[in-house]
């Protein structure tokens, strides 16, 4: 059985945040996400190694997270949208296979999925300030409450 791109990433999502909520096992959401979302162990196996990848760059996407988030404390960001920023900047800087707008674009889906319309705008002005750094453009700082600033 094939699984799309957006199933597999909303996976690897629900791996991370239940590591970050409650420090949940790999053997304890395997089964019950097999069940719930009816996917593979093939599938669940995909997404593990992706999780283990993200969390393996976590001290840096987390900084990075900080340094673009300046009006809004880390520790003050809704853990869903911190998670969904780890794998969209992960799949931003370390996923060659995967375009910097798809990355983008699936962060903001993932975020008025599983969060807010809200979240979405800030969920995309700091993914998308990171990109415009790398792509040598103007930079546009994130504030808490408004999509950007210049």
């Amino acid at each position: 059985m094939t699984i799309s791109p957006q199933k597999l990433r909303e996976i690897v999502f629900l791996l991370l945040y239940s590591c970050d909520f409650g420090g949940s096992t790999d053997e304890e959401m395997v089964p019950l996400l097999m069940k719930e979302l009816c996917v593979s162990k093939k599938v669940m196996r995909q997404a593990i190694e992706t999780k283990d990848a993200v969390q393996l760059k976590r001290g840096e996407i987390d900084a990075i997270i900080t340094q673009y988030s300046k009006s809004y404390d880390f520790e003050r960001i809704p853990r869903i949208e911190r998670n969904i920023l780890r794998l969209g900047i992960f799949e931003l800087l370390h996923s060659e296979h995967i375009p910097a707008k798809v990355a983008i674009a699936e962060a903001i889906r993932l975020t008025r999925k599983f969060a807010t319309p809200e979240a979405a705008t800030f969920v995309n002005a700091i993914i998308d300030a990171l990109y415009q750094e790398q792509e040598g453009k103007e930079l546009s700082l994130v504030s808490a409450g408004e999509s950007e600033i210049t």
